[in-house]
């Protein structure tokens, strides 16, 4: 008998379609999610239900509409294309599945195709080279979560994070050569944001995460699972690869949301500091993000560029995120390799 191992690809999601109903439902499963807003269930709920979804939902939409395609999501587009390479470069004693954390397609449908296909173990791989709770973590508690409740439980791998996998760099190496970084007055590695209470609540040791100015410098015991020390390790690894002199690059924070501190340094204060420096052409990786979404194509390609002009820039170049990259293939089926 031939064991079948399964694998689960999860992204973020997306809403089903960019009317405000879909957009009005993707947000409140989204952020009433308790690891995205960590407070208590009550006033959370009244929080996104009563306040938060109500005042951004036709916006977000109008905003989605931005991006949409005759085919749908870029996002779900991108990751499809991925999942149908994946499956072939694994072969048949691999069943691959795509799920988002939120909307469609479920983690709970791809579980069960996965359950009765009888696959003996699952390896859940999260589209997220870097771990957070809110989104990694998230997705292996809800998978958890699902699975627990079967009679018959397969061996199950969760794959943590792989922001320094030596793939992984190389893939965004590969999916940025197009552009001449020497042909840039500046290269910004622009990162998902997150509220700083996040990190502060996953210090185990309560008395590390921002306590100094070099707490993220390196990765150790202490921060080995800190999103923000992940994130400049990343940056540092493409930088060394890029042969970036210390004073060409910055690392960044986007999508900030409320008046609480985020992660800093924020994206667009990086770039408005860097036009009105004279800097005119800038070159922006998005090493978070491994399939082009609203965060990409319009938060960058169209918001900060527009900001960025404004302030006296002319040129901001995004390099496009790892969508189906055949490198980027390659490193998703390795590490799916490496952990069965």
């Amino acid at each position: 008998m031939i064991k079948k191992i399964g694998v689960l690809l999860v992204n973020l999601g997306s809403p089903d379609n960019a009317s405000n109903g879909a957009v009005f439902s993707y947000l409140n499963e989204f952020l009433t999610d308790g690891r995205v807003i960590d407070y208590p269930v009550i006033p959370r709920n009244l929080l996104v239900r009563g306040i938060i979804v109500p005042f951004r939902y036709k916006n977000s939409a109008r905003t989605y509409r931005e991006i949409w395609t005759k085919d749908g999501s870029p996002l779900i587009i991108n990751s499809k294309k991925l999942l149908e390479k994946v499956k072939n470069a694994l072969g048949e004693n691999y069943v691959v599945e795509l799920a988002m954390r939120y909307k469609n397609p479920s983690i709970e449908k791809a579980l069960d195709n996965l359950k009765m296909a009888g696959v003996h173990k699952i390896i859940v791989f999260p589209l997220y080279p870097q771990y957070a709770s809110s989104s990694t973590g998230s997705s292996h508690q809800k998978v958890l979560e699902l699975v627990s409740k079967w009679d018959q439980i397969p061996n199950i791998s969760l794959i943590n994070s792989y922001y320094n996998h030596p793939l992984f760099i190389d893939s965004l190496i590969d999916a940025g050569k197009k552009y001449d970084v020497n042909d840039y007055d500046h290269v910004v590695f622009s990162y998902h944001g997150l509220p700083e209470r996040h990190l502060r609540n996953g210090d185990v040791t309560k008395a590390h995460c921002l306590a100094s100015g070099d707490c993220c410098a390196t990765i150790t015991h202490k921060n080995q699972f800190c999103y923000r020390a992940q994130c400049y390790n990343t940056t540092q690894l493409l930088a060394e690869k890029l042969n970036l002199p210390k004073d060409k690059w910055t690392f960044a924070f986007q999508s900030r949301l409320g008046k609480e501190p985020w992660l800093q340094p924020y994206t667009w204060d990086t770039l408005s500091a860097l036009a009105k420096a004279g800097k005119k052409k800038v070159l922006v990786y998005s090493p978070a993000f491994v399939a082009d979404c609203l965060e990409t194509i319009f938060e960058i390609k169209e918001e900060y560029f527009e900001l960025f002009k404004e302030q006296g820039g002319e040129v901001l170049q995004l390099v496009e995120s790892l969508n189906d990259n055949e490198k980027w293939v390659d490193c998703v089926t390795t590490i799916i390799k490496e952990n069965e």
